[in-house]
């Protein structure tokens, strides 16, 4: 399917529909619904920063971006005193900071989160379209009814999921403390009804032995790993360990060195002697990655076999809609604000909260922060 200017603002972004995997296994999520903003000069990009830098500290805001968007947004956060790390940090790095506007540069369910932990801050988003397939799977009027048919189930829900949903639920997981909350529940002898993404519920499930009824949701990133291709990867880098987020099919989970958390797979990058790492999952991480282990070999793990187009082109298209000129115009215009219905954003709190606490009470859950890590690299 070509790629067409339909959007109303198309000298800075261009409209893509996403093209599903062809007859040949050929496929690429790249610009998947995407607007992907303009290039920008060096010149251009120079200046726009200086402007965001100023307009933070006049505004009293903080710029709290995601591993997976964009190099340049990443190092504006650090370099500003805001943070790079997984959703659940970002939102709560938000709620802890003294400013009162929070700039999230992620996808809606992130700015959703900061919203219902800091409900008196402004929370505004460089494109209020940039979205998630696991949230946009799983609508919050089916979902209800799904766990109104089962109501003899834990409702657990993943954290990539919409603040509505969030309400519907007993309780809210990252991918790092599922396990271990799942194995709560399942010691508790609850039964759980697990959404959105069935690759992690499948992971948690095999790990924990729980009775988990699942929605049908994937990522459309990390659901285009191959295991056959990357059988063959492993092949030609017999010393390179494999990184899995468990987001992945379970083909390229079997295969993995670590399964974890983007934080947890960072985590390995910087303190595991091999010199060579395939990393399954987003490659916006590998920014971070690099910046953390400069003298690490870091390979993307295929998504598509050899007659593709994009051997490796794992890279949500949400994400790449986040841009510099997005992070401005949320700052000079206040365009982009995330709001969430009162009585939803207090039934989402609590199943926050009381993931939080369990976290709290079993810190062994979750995984902590090694040193040389940057602060708040979150867990998630």
């Amino acid at each position: 399917m070509s790629s067409a200017p339909t959007s109303a603002n198309t000298a800075n972004s261009v409209s893509y529909d996403y093209d599903l995997q062809d007859a040949n296994g050929a496929t690429c999520t790249a610009h998947a619904w995407a607007k992907v903003p303009a290039p920008l000069s060096a010149e251009a990009k120079a200046e726009i920063k200086a402007r965001i830098k100023a307009l933070l500290k006049e505004r009293n805001a903080v710029l709290v971006a995601h591993y997976y968007v964009d190099g340049d947004l990443q190092d504006l956060a650090q370099e500003t005193g805001g943070c790079v790390s997984d959703s659940l940090e970002m939102a709560r790095f938000g709620r802890d900071h003294s400013a009162q506007t929070l700039i999230v540069a992620g996808v809606k369910f992130m700015g959703e989160s900061s919203k219902i932990l800091s409900p008196g801050k402004r929370v505004l988003m460089p494109d209020l379209d940039a979205t998630c397939s696991l949230d946009l799977g799983c609508p919050a009027e089916d979902f209800v009814k799904f766990c109104d048919a089962h109501p003899d189930r834990k409702v657990v829900v993943y954290a990539n999921t919409s603040a509505a949903v969030k309400a519907r639920a007993d309780w809210m997981v990252t991918s790092s403390c599922a396990l271990s909350i799942v194995k709560h529940l399942k010691d508790q002898g609850e039964k759980i009804l697990w959404a959105p993404d069935r690759h992690l519920g499948r992971y948690i499930q095999k790990e924990t032995g729980a009775d988990m009824l699942m929605w049908n949701g994937a990522c459309i990133v990390h659901d285009e790993f191959k295991g056959l291709e990357l059988d063959l990867l492993k092949k030609d880098h017999p010393k390179a360990l494999v990184l899995v987020h468990p987001e992945s099919p379970e083909s390229v989970v079997a295969q993995a060195d670590v399964v974890g958390s983007t934080s947890q797979l960072l985590k390995a990058v910087v303190e595991s002697d091999a010199p060579e790492f395939i990393v399954a999952t987003d490659n916006g991480i590998l920014h971070r990655m690099r910046q953390m282990a400069p003298h690490k070999v870091l390979i993307e793990a295929p998504t598509a076999g050899n007659s593709a187009t994009c051997k490796s082109c794992a890279h949500c298209p949400w994400m790449a809609m986040n841009g510099l000129q997005g992070v401005l115009d949320c700052l000079e215009k206040g365009t982009g604000e995330i709001t969430v219905d009162e009585a939803i954003r207090v039934k989402a709190h609590g199943c926050i909260d009381r993931m939080l606490d369990f976290v709290a009470k079993n810190p062994a859950a979750i995984t902590k922060p090694a040193q040389g890590f940057v602060p708040n690299i979150g867990a998630a």
